[in-house]
């Protein structure tokens, strides 16, 4: 199981189905989901982020928003999905209210959560430590659940493994999330390297192995 078969199978079938990423980036899920026959907006605070996802979905619709302030009126979409981006919103719980809001009646929420375990965190936590900010976002989700935002339909944990050829790949790709974090990197570089090495597997190929444990929750609107 990965994270793009559950959510296929939660809104399936998606033709026609009008699905909202919270958090779009480059609009990578979008483009998949739009190529299953959804009708997809894509959300997200970053011009550059928004101006890649807009050329690679022309199809689909992106707004400049934040998590915690949607620019849709109430029950506006069938489904919704926070893919690795809830623990980026400064205020997750404002987020699962407004996710909510503009859900219909029965409506999925799917949340995408990495955990602060596996090879993969220990290589960033150099870069970026997000144990705060990745316990803060399973807080919200459980106090959306506990409070009767959500009803959770479905609660597992995937392991998601990625291969890079060297350390430049790994940090090119933790930077595209973030380009803030190549100050970082630069001025930390030996401690970074030696937490890489340390965590990575080292494959038959040579190339370089990390794990990143992922929660996904199906969460349901009453």
């Amino acid at each position: 199981m990965d994270a793009l078969t559950l959510i296929r199978e939660t809104f399936a079938p998606l033709s026609r189905k009008r699905i909202l990423d919270i958090g779009c980036g480059g609009g990578t899920l979008a483009k998949r989901l739009s190529e299953d026959g959804a009708a997809v907006t894509g959300i997200d605070p970053g011009d550059a982020a928004l101006a890649q996802a807009r050329a690679a979905v022309p199809e689909a619709r992106f707004e400049a928003a934040s998590g915690e302030a949607l620019p849709f009126p109430d029950a506006s979409f069938d489904g919704a999905v926070l893919l690795n981006a809830l623990h980026h919103v400064p205020d997750p719980t404002a987020a699962l209210v407004e996710a909510a809001r503009v859900l219909v009646p029965g409506g999925s929420l799917v949340v995408v959560e990495p955990l602060a375990v596996g090879s993969f965190f220990d290589a960033l936590q150099p870069i970026e430590d997000e144990t705060a900010v990745r316990a803060a976002a399973q807080d919200a989700i459980a106090a959306a659940l506990s409070g009767g935002t959500f009803a959770c339909r479905r609660d597992v944990t995937v392991e998601r493994r990625e291969s890079f050829a060297s350390l430049d790949a790994f940090l090119a790709r933790v930077c595209a999330v973030d380009p803030a974090r190549a100050a970082t990197v630069e001025a930390r570089r030996p401690v970074v390297e030696a937490a890489f090495e340390a965590a990575a597997e080292r494959e038959a190929d040579g190339r370089y192995g990390l794990v990143q444990p992922l929660r996904i929750q199906v969460l349901a609107r009453p």
